[in-house]
């Protein structure tokens, strides 16, 4: 494949918005990842999607990685305490609380993380641990 792993992201990013699910995008965003290892965004979706997939082990991992590689990702936070929620882990609020910091620090991020979180409620519209966390954010 010679696509750029920048194209293949927006485009992979496209087919989500419009609807796509995580059993034909895991193995997209894997690519992406394998390609690109220090993309954080990646990994976060990458993560996200096997968070929509009900496999938060994976999730955990994965979103742990992208959290290490950019500590100011407020989705890849989220991700990460979505997956340590539904893997029963503790130092949950601790993610919370530096999200909550980088919406006080810019306020312009706040709807796009909102319409993410409503974004997956309605994939999962049953989603606890996403609602604690949206719950926590408001």
């Amino acid at each position: 494949m010679t696509e750029s792993v920048t194209v293949l992201f927006d485009t992979s990013l496209e087919r989500y918005q419009a609807g796509e699910g995580p059993e034909t995008l895991i193995p997209v965003f894997k690519e992406i990842c394998d390609r690109s290892p220090k993309f954080s965004t990646a990994w976060s979706c990458l993560a996200w999607l096997y968070l929509l997939d009900d496999k938060p082990e994976k999730a955990y991992k994965l979103a742990l990685k992208g959290v290490k590689l950019d500590q100011n990702s407020p989705q890849g936070r989220i991700n990460l305490a979505i997956a340590m929620l539904e893997t029963g882990q503790t130092g949950v609020r601790k993610h919370i609380d530096v999200v909550k910091q980088l919406i006080a620090m810019n306020p312009d991020i706040r709807p796009e993380l909102f319409e993410s979180i409503e974004d997956g409620l309605s994939r999962k519209p049953d989603w606890e641990s996403l609602n604690r966390i949206k719950s926590w954010l408001v």
